[in-house]
């Protein structure tokens, strides 16, 4: 992909200039993915690829005009557990937050006083949210965190976005064509997953094995498609790159001076 000028690749850059981005008051951005099974035909990356192809397809999108941002290599191990009856790389809640911690810790002494963790793996969501509410507690720094597929437009409900099933795997054959084998037939788990088809809203439900017992899916991937996928990923960079402006309008200006060196 073709960066705009106003993203820094920081792994691409010399140090001076990413501190100095930071000083300005750059927004860094980390995607957060993970690496586990997507059933038969995605590969285990899946949510590493599919973060990182949303935060700069919506890089894309805010343009030169758009907040100076500081994109940050994705980190590619998440909270996977769940994942393990198959295979998983897969790092503890509490070790994912130290993680988490040490390096958004590390980009305020590197001069960073805003940061976006932006997550691809849905067993990263209340570490990730966790991680930017201990930083600002401890830290003069404006953070931000969010899901790509639970921000939504005007008038637009949250996606829902499964595993493995027909939204993933729409996404990569738009973004990762080649990585895509054929889907085994789906079969509708009898009973249905209760973490994936809450039986009260609002109601989260964990069971014992049950990732396992519904074959590591959540819907038919069947249904899947480029074309879906390219309207999915357009969506999803559109509702990702507004928060972004909304973010840097919100926080500028409100953070505090930068680390010294």
């Amino acid at each position: 992909m073709t960066y705009c000028e106003a993203v820094i690749r920081l792994d691409q850059r010399p140090w001076r200039e990413v501190r100095a981005a930071g000083e300005r008051g750059a927004v860094a951005v980390l995607p957060v993915g993970s690496q586990e099974q997507h059933s038969e035909h995605l590969p285990m990356g899946t949510d590493t690829l599919l973060v990182e192809a949303v935060v700069d397809a919506a890089a894309g999108l805010l343009g030169d005009d758009g907040p100076e941002l500081v994109r940050l290599p994705a980190l590619p191990f998440g909270h996977s557990p769940h994942h393990l009856f198959a295979a998983a790389v897969s790092l503890s809640a509490t070790t994912l937050l130290a993680v988490l911690d040490d390096a958004l810790d590390s980009l305020v002494r590197s001069g960073f006083r805003r940061v976006l963790l932006v997550n691809g793996h849905a067993g990263n969501d209340e570490v990730v949210r966790l991680a930017v509410k201990r930083c600002a507690e401890r830290t003069d720094v404006a953070l931000g965190a969010c899901s790509y597929w639970t921000l939504a437009g005007p008038g637009e409900p949250p996606q829902s976005p499964g595993h493995a099933g027909w939204f993933e795997t729409s996404l990569l054959l738009a973004v990762h064509p080649d990585l895509v084998r054929a889907a085994a037939p789906w079969r509708e788990p009898d009973p249905p997953a209760l973490f994936h088809r809450s039986p009260a809203p609002g109601l989260v439900v964990a069971r014992h094995g049950e990732w396992e017992r519904v074959g590591g899916a959540t819907d038919d991937a069947g249904d899947a498609d480029a074309e879906t996928g390219r309207s999915l990923l357009a969506a999803r960079a559109g509702v990702l790159a507004a928060a972004i402006r909304a973010f840097d309008e919100a926080t500028a200006g409100s953070h505090g001076p930068a680390a010294p060196r």
